[in-house]
Protein backbone atom coordinates (compact mmCIF):
# COMPACT_ATOMS: atom_id res chain seq x y z
CA UNK A 1 0.00 0.00 0.00
CA UNK A 2 0.89 2.95 -0.95
CA UNK A 3 -0.40 6.02 1.03
CA UNK A 4 -0.37 7.03 4.32
CA UNK A 5 -2.71 6.94 7.50
CA UNK A 6 -3.25 3.41 6.97
CA UNK A 7 -5.64 1.91 9.08
CA UNK A 8 -7.35 5.69 9.46
CA UNK A 9 -11.13 4.84 8.55
CA UNK A 10 -11.03 2.99 11.75
CA UNK A 11 -11.25 5.72 13.51
CA UNK A 12 -12.34 9.09 11.18
CA UNK A 13 -8.70 9.79 10.69
CA UNK A 14 -7.34 10.96 6.76
CA UNK A 15 -4.04 12.03 5.78
CA UNK A 16 -3.52 15.80 4.90
CA UNK A 17 -4.07 16.42 1.21
CA UNK A 18 -7.10 13.77 0.60
CA UNK A 19 -10.28 13.75 -0.34
CA UNK A 20 -12.68 12.55 2.42
CA UNK A 21 -15.98 10.88 2.29
CA UNK A 22 -17.95 10.57 5.26
CA UNK A 23 -21.56 9.42 4.53
CA UNK A 24 -23.96 8.13 7.55
CA UNK A 25 -27.30 6.92 7.42
CA UNK A 26 -30.20 5.53 9.26
CA UNK A 27 -31.49 1.68 8.25
CA UNK A 28 -34.08 0.95 11.35
CA UNK A 29 -33.46 -0.39 14.58
CA UNK A 30 -32.83 -3.46 16.43
CA UNK A 31 -30.44 -6.42 17.02
CA UNK A 32 -31.36 -8.30 13.80
CA UNK A 33 -30.79 -5.49 11.74
CA UNK A 34 -27.49 -4.32 12.47
CA UNK A 35 -26.54 -8.07 12.49
CA UNK A 36 -27.60 -8.76 8.95
CA UNK A 37 -25.96 -4.73 7.56
CA UNK A 38 -22.57 -6.43 9.50
CA UNK A 39 -22.70 -9.89 7.98
CA UNK A 40 -23.53 -8.52 4.11
CA UNK A 41 -20.52 -5.80 4.51
CA UNK A 42 -18.46 -8.13 6.24
CA UNK A 43 -18.78 -11.09 3.11
CA UNK A 44 -18.51 -8.10 0.21
CA UNK A 45 -22.08 -8.19 -0.48
CA UNK A 46 -22.77 -4.33 -0.40
CA UNK A 47 -19.78 -4.23 -2.98
CA UNK A 48 -22.58 -6.73 -5.14
CA UNK A 49 -25.26 -4.64 -4.55
CA UNK A 50 -23.52 -1.63 -5.75
CA UNK A 51 -23.08 -3.36 -8.82
CA UNK A 52 -19.74 -4.13 -8.96
CA UNK A 53 -18.32 -7.49 -9.53
CA UNK A 54 -16.07 -8.74 -6.30
CA UNK A 55 -12.97 -11.40 -6.18
CA UNK A 56 -12.02 -12.14 -3.06
CA UNK A 57 -9.46 -14.56 -1.42
CA UNK A 58 -11.99 -14.66 1.52
CA UNK A 59 -15.53 -15.14 1.87
CA UNK A 60 -15.30 -12.75 4.76
CA UNK A 61 -13.27 -9.36 5.31
CA UNK A 62 -10.61 -10.16 7.74
CA UNK A 63 -7.03 -8.43 7.79
CA UNK A 64 -4.76 -9.20 5.01
CA UNK A 65 -7.29 -10.27 2.52
CA UNK A 66 -7.37 -9.17 -0.95
CA UNK A 67 -10.05 -7.95 -3.15
CA UNK A 68 -10.67 -6.68 -6.63
CA UNK A 69 -14.19 -5.26 -7.10
CA UNK A 70 -14.85 -3.68 -11.04
CA UNK A 71 -17.33 -2.21 -12.73
CA UNK A 72 -17.95 -1.81 -16.49
CA UNK A 73 -17.95 -5.04 -19.14
CA UNK A 74 -15.38 -6.06 -21.77
CA UNK A 75 -12.40 -3.62 -21.92
CA UNK A 76 -14.00 -0.64 -20.45
CA UNK A 77 -13.92 -2.82 -16.97
CA UNK A 78 -12.05 -0.94 -14.19
CA UNK A 79 -10.65 -2.90 -11.48
CA UNK A 80 -9.55 -1.69 -8.20
CA UNK A 81 -7.42 -4.08 -6.13
CA UNK A 82 -7.66 -3.23 -2.39
CA UNK A 83 -6.83 -5.18 0.99
CA UNK A 84 -8.27 -5.49 4.25
CA UNK A 85 -6.87 -3.14 6.88
CA UNK A 86 -8.80 -3.70 9.73
CA UNK A 87 -11.93 -5.88 10.38
CA UNK A 88 -14.35 -5.47 13.52
CA UNK A 89 -16.90 -8.44 13.72
CA UNK A 90 -20.23 -8.14 15.58
CA UNK A 91 -19.70 -8.33 19.40
CA UNK A 92 -22.38 -11.40 21.13
CA UNK A 93 -23.83 -8.58 23.05
CA UNK A 94 -24.02 -5.06 24.05
CA UNK A 95 -25.32 -1.63 22.54
CA UNK A 96 -23.64 0.54 21.31
CA UNK A 97 -21.46 -1.55 18.88
CA UNK A 98 -20.28 -1.34 15.58
CA UNK A 99 -18.87 -4.02 12.96
CA UNK A 100 -17.01 -3.55 9.34
CA UNK A 101 -14.10 -3.12 7.65
CA UNK A 102 -12.12 -1.01 5.79
CA UNK A 103 -9.78 -1.90 2.46
CA UNK A 104 -7.02 0.50 1.05
CA UNK A 105 -5.74 0.55 -2.60
CA UNK A 106 -3.22 -1.42 -3.94
CA UNK A 107 -1.27 -0.77 -6.70
CA UNK A 108 -3.66 -0.63 -10.37
CA UNK A 109 -6.30 1.24 -8.37
CA UNK A 110 -7.27 4.60 -9.32
CA UNK A 111 -6.46 6.09 -6.50
CA UNK A 112 -4.80 5.80 -3.31
CA UNK A 113 -6.48 6.01 -0.26
CA UNK A 114 -8.52 4.04 2.11
CA UNK A 115 -12.44 3.30 2.22
CA UNK A 116 -14.65 1.18 5.68
CA UNK A 117 -17.47 -0.05 5.47
CA UNK A 118 -19.51 0.10 9.47
CA UNK A 119 -22.73 -1.10 10.43
CA UNK A 120 -23.56 1.14 13.66
CA UNK A 121 -26.21 0.72 16.36
CA UNK A 122 -26.29 3.02 19.02
CA UNK A 123 -27.71 2.31 22.69
CA UNK A 124 -31.00 3.07 21.67
CA UNK A 125 -31.04 0.82 19.20
CA UNK A 126 -31.32 2.81 15.90
CA UNK A 127 -29.01 1.51 12.98
CA UNK A 128 -27.08 3.12 10.33
CA UNK A 129 -24.54 2.09 8.25
CA UNK A 130 -21.71 4.48 8.04
CA UNK A 131 -18.56 4.86 5.20
CA UNK A 132 -15.88 6.16 5.21
CA UNK A 133 -12.98 7.38 2.83
CA UNK A 134 -10.23 9.32 2.42
CA UNK A 135 -8.39 9.17 -1.29
CA UNK A 136 -6.76 11.02 -4.32
CA UNK A 137 -5.83 9.97 -7.88
CA UNK A 138 -3.38 7.06 -7.99
CA UNK A 139 -1.57 9.26 -10.93
CA UNK A 140 -1.76 12.12 -13.00
CA UNK A 141 -3.80 9.89 -16.23
CA UNK A 142 -6.77 9.60 -13.12
CA UNK A 143 -6.17 13.08 -11.71
CA UNK A 144 -6.70 14.82 -15.18
CA UNK A 145 -10.60 13.15 -14.85
CA UNK A 146 -10.48 14.77 -10.80
CA UNK A 147 -14.50 15.57 -11.57
CA UNK A 148 -15.38 12.32 -13.04
CA UNK A 149 -13.28 10.97 -10.85
CA UNK A 150 -15.09 11.83 -8.03
CA UNK A 151 -18.15 11.73 -9.42
CA UNK A 152 -17.80 7.89 -9.66
CA UNK A 153 -16.64 7.73 -6.22
CA UNK A 154 -20.22 10.04 -4.93
CA UNK A 155 -21.96 6.97 -7.46
CA UNK A 156 -20.39 4.26 -5.92
CA UNK A 157 -20.90 5.58 -2.40
CA UNK A 158 -24.64 6.24 -3.63
CA UNK A 159 -24.97 2.29 -4.46
CA UNK A 160 -23.70 1.16 -1.01
CA UNK A 161 -26.38 3.29 0.63
CA UNK A 162 -29.37 2.08 -1.80
CA UNK A 163 -27.95 -1.62 -1.30
CA UNK A 164 -27.88 -1.23 2.42
CA UNK A 165 -31.45 0.34 2.43
CA UNK A 166 -32.66 -2.59 0.58
CA UNK A 167 -31.07 -5.17 2.55
CA UNK A 168 -33.03 -3.15 5.67
CA UNK A 169 -35.70 -3.47 3.83
CA UNK A 170 -35.81 -6.68 2.87
CA UNK A 171 -35.53 -7.35 6.75
CA UNK A 172 -38.54 -6.23 7.29
CA UNK A 173 -40.65 -8.41 4.84
CA UNK A 174 -40.12 -11.86 7.12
Amino acid sequence: MDYPGIGGTRNGQAPEGYARVLEEIYLGSGLPLYRRLADAILEWELQRRAGLRVRADSPRAVPGARVVSGFGVGPFRLNAPCEVVWAQEPAAEGLPQSAGFGYGTLPGHPARGEESFEAVIDAAGEVFLRVRAFSKPANWFYAAGGLVTRAAQRYVTSRYIEGARTLAAEGKSQ
